[in-house]
């Protein structure tokens, strides 16, 4: 049965055998007991962590979505009524665009990279196409198993686990985009705060790397001819908001610019 701080889940929970066999469902509820506490049947973990591309190259296998799709609604649930909470004076819209903020590919694979020692990637089950195109880098992939974790935990440990989980992972995430007004994204926050100094408005030079497949990229954002953030990411939105928030750090905290 699955666990959460004695938490037991209830019989439907087990989901039968483990897609990556038993190495891997080893390998896998180590790393999720050490990064959040939690056991899960191995069969429920195996499935939350299998690609579309690793169930179809062997024999049309369950794969995550379902779980994802779960996941999804128990951390906008959460998270909406964690802000409907400690938020009382926000309107609805504002609520919205801080709740998008949090809830977002972009923040969700990275929380899928900090999670546990590693992240969520190295214990991925993928195909040999996403292998090779760096498919335990990806966002959209990292951000779909978070979710499809959050689902499974919900079913192996119940709503009050899995809230606990959210709660935990995402709190912080929502801490700091309240401190930049209405929850807006990095690159529109930078766009204000550098309007507020008399600095204009921010433009990015971007630079990319490697393969067309395996793509990384580097920005630079530049504010009165002057490089105040660098970002790096998988995508060139990626690396452009990384960069704004490096920036929009920097400004907040009137740091010296970084050298042109």
């Amino acid at each position: 049965m699955g666990t959460v701080a004695g938490t037991r889940s209830s019989p439907s929970a087990a989901d039968g055998c483990t897609p990556g066999g038993a190495a891997h469902a080893a390998r896998a509820t180590a790393w999720l007991r050490d990064a959040l506490g939690v056991e899960l049947p191995d069969g429920l973990l195996g499935l939350a962590l299998t690609h579309r591309s690793f169930a179809y190259e062997n024999g049309g296998l369950p794969t995550n979505e379902r779980l994802e799709f779960l996941g999804d609604s128990v951390l906008g649930l959460v998270v909406t009524d964690e802000l409907y909470r400690s938020q009382p004076n926000l309107p609805e819209g504002q609520l919205a665009k801080l709740r998008a903020s949090v809830v977002n590919m972009t923040s969700l694979a990275g929380v899928a990279r900090r999670l546990g020692d590693g992240g969520v990637g190295p214990h991925l089950l993928l195909g040999r196409g996403e292998e090779t195109t760096g498919g335990r880098e990806k966002d959209s992939i990292l951000a779909d198993a978070v979710e499809a974790l959050i689902g499974a935990i919900h079913l192996g440990c119940g709503l009050a686990s899995a809230s606990a989980i959210v709660h935990r992972l995402f709190d912080p995430l929502l801490v700091e985009a309240a401190t930049r007004g209405a929850g807006l994204d990095w690159k529109t926050s930078l766009q204000e705060l550098g309007a507020a100094r008399g600095l204009g408005a921010p433009s990015y030079v971007v630079e990319d790397d490697g393969p067309d497949h395996a793509k990384t990229f580097e920005a630079a954002v530049v504010l009165a001819g002057t490089v105040y953030g660098r970002g790096r990411g998988r995508t060139k939105k990626a690396a452009e908001q990384e960069a704004a928030e490096a920036a929009w750090q920097a400004l907040s905290q009137d740091a010296p610019p970084l050298d042109g």
